[in-house]
């Protein structure tokens, strides 16, 4: 089983993800969305744990190998850097969603040096604007952004254009392809269903994948 099936049948065996595609969640954006995801359970799995940590190490030692630091976005993904940067033996820092409003009014945790090259750990891509936020926050403050490493990634265009817009790569450990494809083999969902999940995913703000 590749990395990308492996990790997808984990979350849906955690429940970290849910498919419902006739019972649609509600996002905070106001979409209707068959799909919910929920990474931060991976960290009560030990095996699933081990098995996320790994996937994202590996990433790192692959398509980024002169990485020199990891930082996490804040809050989800903290914990999967530390972990991540204890495998690969690397100093670990993390972006905080806003400045501290007392101290030094820190947005970055951590020692990180102007010139540093860095890889940004995330749970979960969906429109890609939060960890943009954070690649830009260790831009302004010098570091060489070589890329994201993230759990999962719906695919939506949205957050495809906007990591091509800032000039950023994200590679996942999994992705919504290969969870619909171990859903299907396990019996979650049925080939019906995978139409609808089709229908969300090419276009996520036009409800008319319900009625498929």
């Amino acid at each position: 089983m590749s990395t990308e099936k492996n990790i997808a049948r984990h979350l849906l065996e955690i429940k970290a993800v849910f498919l419902r595609p006739n019972e649609p969640f509600t996002w905070a954006s106001g979409i209707q969305s068959p799909i919910y995801c929920d990474n931060r359970l991976t960290l009560s799995y030990p095996q699933v744990r081990a098995d996320v940590e790994e996937a994202l190490a590996q990433i790192i030692r692959t398509h980024y190998p002169q990485c020199e630091a990891v930082m996490g976005t804040s809050t989800a993904g903290i914990a999967h850097a530390a972990l991540v940067a204890q495998i690969l033996n690397l100093p670990m820092g993390y972006v905080r969603a806003s400045a501290k409003d007392h101290g030094r009014n820190n947005k970055i945790e951590g020692r990180l040096e102007p010139g540093t090259r860095v890889v940004v750990v995330e749970d979960l891509i969906s429109t890609a604007g939060s960890c943009i936020d954070v690649v830009n926050v260790l831009r302004e403050a010098g570091a060489e952004v070589l890329g994201i490493a993230s759990i999962f990634t719906y695919g939506l265009q949205k957050g495809l254009d906007r990591l091509e817009a800032a000039q950023v790569t994200n590679v996942s450990a999994s992705n919504y392809d290969a969870l619909v494809e171990v859903a299907v083999e396990t019996g979650y969902i049925s080939a019906q269903d995978v139409r609808k999940l089709q229908a969300f995913r090419a276009n996520p703000s036009d409800a008319g994948w319900m009625a498929l």
